[in-house]
């Protein structure tokens, strides 16, 4: 897929938000199931494998529908997805870190995380 215009990107992480939303349940839920079934963990009003296995079936579909838009999703706890675009000539991505409200940062593509800075 091509590149994202910082207008573009927004939009996009807008439409995406009731999937990242829904990711970030689904984790929740995930991680205390597999508590349960891993290491004979408390029980929970979860349930058990069934859902376990519901639940990772669903965050993976979750997750390429936001891959599907050209977005990259980078890290899922916490969560962390990447629009490819360009600033000034240079690639870079535009980076949305979960519990932010919009997406006003950017990285270089090759610095990655650690790059990060607020858009001009």
């Amino acid at each position: 897929m091509g590149l994202f215009t910082v207008s573009e990107a927004r939009e996009e992480l807008e439409r995406l938000r009731p999937v990242l939303d829904e990711i970030v349940a689904l984790r929740a839920d995930a991680a205390e199931l597999g508590a349960v079934i891993g290491a004979g963990g408390p029980p929970t009003p979860l349930g058990g494998m069934p859902e376990w296995k519901a639940a990772s079936a669903r965050l993976d579909d979750l997750m390429t529908v936001v891959q599907q838009t050209g977005a990259v999703l980078k890290s899922l706890a916490p969560l962390l997805v990447d629009f490819p675009s360009e600033i000034e000539g240079v690639d870079v991505d535009l980076c949305w870190l979960e519990g932010e409200t919009g997406l006003n940062w950017y990285h270089r593509a090759d610095l990655g995380f650690a790059g990060r800075r607020r858009m001009p």
